[in-house]
């Protein structure tokens, strides 16, 4: 179900910085999963970033691609998810999308079945 809405995505040159934001119904106060992933043209979705919440699994993981680059993090007083994206390449265009979600077995899960997502945000370096 969409029920986030992603904002922050644009365009800009090989080396600049973007802050992706995610809230909406979706993320809510038994979310145990969320995360970003990524697809571009003619490409298959791509895990970037997740943040794990329950007790037994907590965790925070970045695609090998993105560490040290790429960070995410949550604000749960503003019910939000970011993705402070630095250091970017052309190779990281794509839409970017959130997704959240509240099962106890969401760890195992790829994030483009999690319970909510949301319509994605296009993210365009240029070299």
């Amino acid at each position: 179900q969409v029920q986030l809405a992603e904002s922050g995505g644009g365009s800009v040159q090989a080396g600049g910085s973007l802050r992706l934001s995610c809230s909406g119904p979706g993320y809510r106060s038994n979310t145990n999963c969320m995360g970003w992933f990524r697809q571009a043209p003619g490409k298959a979705r791509e895990a970037v970033a997740r943040i794990n919440i329950g007790s037994e699994r907590y965790g925070i993981w970045h695609h090998d691609s993105v560490k040290g680059r790429f960070t995410i993090s949550q604000d749960n007083a503003e019910n939000t998810i970011y993705l402070q994206m630095n250091s970017l390449k052309p190779e990281d265009t794509a839409m970017y999308y959130c997704a959240t979600d509240s099962r106890a077995n969401c760890p195992t899960v790829p994030m483009w079945d999690f319970n909510y997502r949301g319509q994605g945000t296009q993210v365009t370096v240029s070299a």
